[in-house]
This record gives structure tokens, C-alpha cells and sequence, in this order.
């Protein structure tokens, strides 16, 4: 029996009853996973870093908690509330990454991350779901495509900020969403085939200007090439079979530093299998569907721009992480969405959930959009 009748007029009633409810359920099963792999991956490493073992295990949870809370009020939320909120945290987070090019820290040859009361800040994992709903708007507000010179300006001018951290796997996904919403905008295939030029031009230019990223792509392409964390990874992979070698009996853990960030899938692969893996992949292109599904039904299109942005990177991180950990593309140091330990990831995907889970609630489309 409902907690909620159909009747109630509530914010809790009407969040409810119009809430994809199983969109809730794969969100709440990747987050339950998460916690598993962090519970079984982090002490290990905690204890190579001189830390208390429970160290990560606390962090994550600490996170965990203002994270579904963030997650679950900002499904409350109408879409111009989403807007209201999308535009706050883009401006927000916008500034926070511009300072990073001045006073954030070099780590790993990268000026990513802000230091704040304590706290490590990756201000761009809170740009992305801002720009996407921003330029939603501001494609949305205008018909056809008149909304793109000024969407195009916003999108570039914070590639670039990305591009000077520098952070190229980060512009790539940005890029990446931006396509797929000027795609369902209605874009020609012909600027289509033009922007991917452009693309492949800039990663080109990144290749050649940019140290770091020459050499990941080369000790990609390069057979000889070991890669000492991809190296792991695979062995884990292999060392898991089918079924894994137990939960607690995996090895990579013990040598790899990220194994409960970057490389979570080379631990899921290890200690549960090849078969616990294809779950998550099923669980993640589920939850891609099953949004896109939900989007087809409304007409709004300011909804379904900024639907499409939001899912789109939350995809595209989940698909390259995974990529990476079983070595079919260069690493790029993405966190797999509510699986990985992380703390300002973690917070952004809720929000971006969040988002996503308020605009494919029945009735968004009768939100008047300003």
C-alpha cells in the first residue's frame, strides 16, 4: 500500500506520484554497489597511505548522506526551479574553476583542485550540470537554432578554462553533451560533421601542445607501452573470471592507488567477476534508456535539452570509466557515478540525478519555461 494517496496535494504526495520511480531504483542500487565496493576496496589503500583504515570508508559515507539529500530535494524541484538552481551553480561553479588557474595547487601536472577549509574541490564537476541546463535554456528560448551563437560562446568559453587546468577529458565530455543536445535541437548533419572536425582539430592540438596528454595516447597506441595502472587493471580483470575470486580476496587493491576511485571496475572485475560487471553495465544503460524513454513523451523542449545534457554526461562518464579500466581508451581519471569514492563527484552526479529525476516528472511539461 502507497504511503501517498493519488488525492494528496502535497509537495511529498505530488513528488511521488509523478517521480520515474524506477529511474529512484537504479539510482539506488548503483549507490548500494557503491558502498560495497568502498567498503571492499579503500582500507587497503588507507592503510598504504599511512591513514586509519576506515579513513575513506568514513569520507565516502560523510558525503553519502548530503548527497541523497541533494539528490532527493533537488527532485522536488519544478524546471524553473531547476533552471533558477542550474544558473546559480553554473555561475558559482564557473568562478571557482577560473581561480583554480591562479591558486589551486599543481597535482599530477593539473591545477584542478581548491583547497577549502580542509576540503578538496573539483569546482568543474559542478560546471557540467549547471552548463547543460543553461544552455538548454538557451537554446529552448528562441526557435530553431537562434539560441546558438550565444550557447556556442558559453560552451567554448569554458572549454578553454578547462583546457588551461589543463583537463581535457573534462572539455571532451562537455563537448560530447553539447553535441548531443544540438542534436535533438535539430542541427544539420553538415555543421554536425563540421563541429566533430573542429573536435578532432582540438584533440589534435591537444596532442601536440600538451605533454600529458601525448604521452597517455602514445602509451595507449604503443603494444610495448605498460602502463602501470592499466597494467593492474587488466591483470584484475583476468585474475576475476566469471564469477571473482570473492568478495575481500582481491589483490589489485593492495597495488593500485585508485582502486577505489578511477579503477573500481578493475575491483568489482576482481573480487565479483566478469558476470557482476555486465550487471552494471546493464544497470547503467538501463538508467540512459529508461531517461530517454521518458523524455520521447514530453514535448517541452526545454525539458528535453536539458534532459538530454544531463544524461548524456552521466553516460559518457560511466562508459569512459569503465573504457578505461578495461583498456580501450587512454586514462583519463573519471570516477564511475555513485560506485567510485569521491567526494565532490559524488555530490555532483546526485545533483545531476537530481535534475534529471525533476525534469521526467509527469506534469514537467506543463511548466511554463521564462
Amino acid at each position: 500500500m502507497s504511503a501517498f494517496a493519488r488525492t494528496d496535494r502535497s509537495l511529498l504526495g505530488q513528488w511521488w506520484w509523478t517521480v520515474d520511480r524506477l529511474l529512484l531504483v537504479g539510482i539506488g542500487i548503483l549507490v548500494l554497489m557503491g558502498a560495497i565496493m568502498v567498503l571492499a576496496s579503500s582500507p587497503p589503500i588507507a592503510r598504504n597511505l599511512r591513514l586509519d583504515g576506515m579513513h575513506f570508508v568514513i569520507r565516502h559515507f560523510l558525503v553519502l548522506v548530503p548527497a541523497a539529500l541533494c539528490l532527493f530535494a533537488v527532485s522536488l524541484l519544478a524546471p524553473r526551479g531547476v533552471l533558477r538552481l542550474a544558473t546559480m551553480l553554473f555561475a558559482a561553479a564557473a568562478g571557482l574553476t577560473i581561480a583554480t588557474l591562479f591558486f589551486a595547487p599543481e597535482i599530477k601536472g593539473a591545477t584542478r583542485w581548491l583547497f577549502i577549509g580542509g576540503q578538496q574541490l573539483q569546482p568543474s564537476e559542478f560546471l557540467k550540470p549547471g552548463l547543460a541546463v543553461v544552455v538548454a535554456w538557451l537554446l529552448a528560448s528562441k526557435p530553431g537554432l537562434k539560441g546558438l551563437p550565444l550557447s556556442l560562446i558559453l560552451v567554448g568559453g569554458t572549454m578553454a578554462v578547462l583546457l588551461l587546468q589543463p583537463d581535457l577529458g573534462m572539455a571532451a565530455v562537455v563537448a560530447s553533451f553539447f553535441a548531443a543536445q544540438l542534436f535533438v535541437a535539430g542541427l544539420g548533419w553538415l555543421p554536425i560533421i563540421l563541429l566533430a572536425a573542429v573536435g578532432v582539430g582540438g584533440l589534435w592540438s591537444a596532442y601536440t601542445l600538451l605533454p600529458h596528454v601525448r604521452d597517455r595516447i602514445d602509451g595507449f597506441l604503443d603494444p610495448a607501452a605498460e602502463i602501470y595502472q592499466v597494467e593492474r587493471a587488466l591483470s584484475a580483470v583476468k585474475s576475476g573470471g566469471l564469477f571473482g575470486r570473492g568478495p575481500g580476496e582481491g589483490v589489485v587493491k593492495f597495488r593500485l592507488p585508485e582502486a577505489h576511485s578511477d579503477f573500481v571496475f578493475a575491483t568489482v572485475a576482481e573480487e565479483f567477476g566478469i558476470i557482476a560487471c555486465l550487471v552494471i553495465v546493464a544497470i547503467f544503460a538501463w538508467l540512459v534508456l529508461r531517461a530517454l524513454w521518458r523524455l520521447q513523451l514530453n514535448p517541452n523542449r526545454f525539458v528535453q535539452l536539458a534532459a538530454t545534457g544531463l544524461i548524456a554526461q552521466f553516460g559518457l562518464q560511466a562508459l569512459v570509466n569503465m573504457a578505461v579500466n578495461v583498456n580501450l581508451v587512454p586514462t583519463k581519471g573519471m570516477t564511475l557515478p555513485f560506485i567510485s569514492y569521491g567526494g565532490s563527484s559524488l555530490l555532483a552526479v546526485a545533483i545531476t540525478m537530481g535534475m534529471l529525476l525533476a525534469l521526467t516528472r509527469r506534469g514537467a511539461r506543463l511548466e511554463p519555461i521564462p
